[in-house]
């Protein structure tokens, strides 16, 4: 890079014209400087013209416009920082009895889907069910919330199972009670003193005599 770009730096700027030795990187650097220039400006200025025009363009056109806004809507939702897109790991029955798929929670928002099929006191949610190994695709599913079982897992956990066909599984922290009832976090290792098992002693007294 370093040879590409120094023969068009101006002999005013390029160090080599002052110093009796070449300047090792020097091209590489300006390389930098320009590609950071050229982004910055394309994303502020350029970059934004040419977006809106082509918003425009496409909201003329009268079967793209549908497409175009609902990709535009599905982007912005899984690539913005702030949006929620999936809110909880949950298990359905599917596909028969017996049987439990992985879904993520995506939204309780209230839709004609919801205003049709809503019973009272049982509201649907919107749940998407990802395929073993690409969890970009799946079916989306309206399920009753009686009908979920929500875990506690994290949806990075989530898509790590999916990936990995159960092979990688979030780690579950066994809980042990104490002769109290309290329930003590923890692995079954060391456990607390007072949910360990009494050793059983026989006294003299107690023993049979021979």
């Amino acid at each position: 890079v370093d040879s590409w770009v120094k023969p068009y730096i101006p002999v005013r700027y390029n160090p080599d014209t002052y110093l009796p030795f070449p300047v090792p990187g020097f091209g590489l650097i300006v390389a930098l400087v320009l590609i950071t220039l050229i982004g910055f400006l394309t994303a502020n200025i350029v970059g934004r013209a040419i977006v809106n025009f082509g918003e425009r363009l496409l909201g003329r056109m009268p079967l793209v416009r549908g497409i175009y806004g609902s990709l535009k809507q599905i982007f912005e939702t899984v690539l913005s920082n702030k949006g929620d897109m999936f809110r909880q790991v949950g298990l359905v029955e599917y596909p028969r009895k017996g049987v439990w798929s992985l879904v993520f929670v995506a939204s309780e928002k209230e839709t004609e889907i919801n205003q049709k099929l809503d019973q009272e006191g049982d509201p649907l949610i919107a749940v998407f069910m990802p395929c073993t190994p690409n969890p970009t695709t799946g079916f989306l599913m309206y399920v009753h919330k009686s009908e979920i079982v929500l875990l506690d897992m994290s949806i990075e956990d989530g898509a790590k199972l999916i990936v990995s066909a159960g092979m990688v599984a979030p780690e579950v922290k066994a809980k042990l009670v104490t002769l109290n009832g309290e329930p003590v976090e923890g692995g079954l290792a060391n456990p607390p003193l007072g949910a360990q098992p009494a050793r059983s002693s026989r006294t003299a007294s107690s023993r049979p005599n021979r």
